[in-house]
């Protein structure tokens, strides 16, 4: 008798084949956009039913952990909040935000990591990584960063908690030096800087928790990783089905 031929198969092999190559990150929503960035229109329903077929489920376990606070009470001036939830930019470097995230290491070592994301897009334009919370971890971001913005056509404002590193006064000289408004959350209002909370967590979510606890060297180096993905290939929905440098690229080009 003649083995039955499986019509999904092309189908259901290029599915297995976007899943892995996301580390089991992409449900069959984003499954669903991808491959209509390869140019397959396939109805979202039957990309469903094919990873169910198929056991490919999304992460989606969320685990909470204590958010890192550098707040010392008032160190400095607090900058008003002009961001206040306005996250939304429809050109790049016009608005930034940044926090500081920590992890847990091996032989009872901390990792902290501290990005400077564009909200235009969700690019992280820069980062660093260090094993202190020290002034530099935010600094030396920072100094990356006001490269990249220093040609945009619009003035940057930047936004962030209101930790002492924000507060210091080599922070606020250099953003005054370089002609970029500063804003600051509201004391405990996470919800102020909700790109950067939303960002950490997705990190997270899909490379730290429910993986065993690594050195410092190793974590870095996953981190990097992770970043360089998000940044390039990771589609958004919300940004036509493109990764953050995708979006920011097509962009340039339509109003070029």
């Amino acid at each position: 008798m003649m083995k039955k031929v499986n019509p999904d198969q092309g189908l259901e092999d290029l599915i297995q084949s976007i899943f892995e190559e996301n580390d089991g990150n992409y449900g069959y929503r984003r499954i669903h956009l991808e491959l209509g960035n390869r140019g397959y229109k396939v109805n979202h329903k039957r990309i469903q039913r094919i990873m169910k077929k198929l056991g490919l489920k999304g992460k989606k376990f969320w685990r909470k952990t204590r958010k890192y606070s550098s707040y010392k009470g008032t160190v400095g001036k607090v900058a008003k909040n002009l961001i206040n939830r306005r996250f939304y930019s429809n050109v790049p470097h016009q608005k930034l935000t940044t926090d500081i995230t920590e992890f847990k290491c091996t032989n009872g070592e901390k990792l902290y990591l501290n990005p400077i994301m564009d909200m235009f897009n969700g690019e992280i334009l820069s980062h660093e990584i260090a094993k202190h919370p020290s002034l530099e971890l935010v600094m030396k971001p920072l100094g990356k960063a006001l490269e990249i913005v220093k040609e945009s056509k619009y003035r940057t404002t930047i936004h962030s908690d209101q930790g002492w590193h924000y507060q210091h006064r080599k922070w606020v000289k250099t953003l005054k030096k370089n002609k970029v408004f500063q804003s600051m959350s509201r004391k405990g209002n996470c919800l102020d800087n909700s790109p950067m909370e939303n960002f950490f967590g997705l990190l997270k979510q899909e490379m730290y928790h429910g993986e065993a606890l690594c050195s410092f060297e190793e974590l870095k180096s996953k981190i990097e990783r992770y970043i360089d993905y998000y940044n390039n290939k990771r589609i958004k929905q919300k940004l036509a089905g493109m990764s953050p440098v995708q979006y920011r690229i097509h962009t340039s080009q339509l109003a070029a």
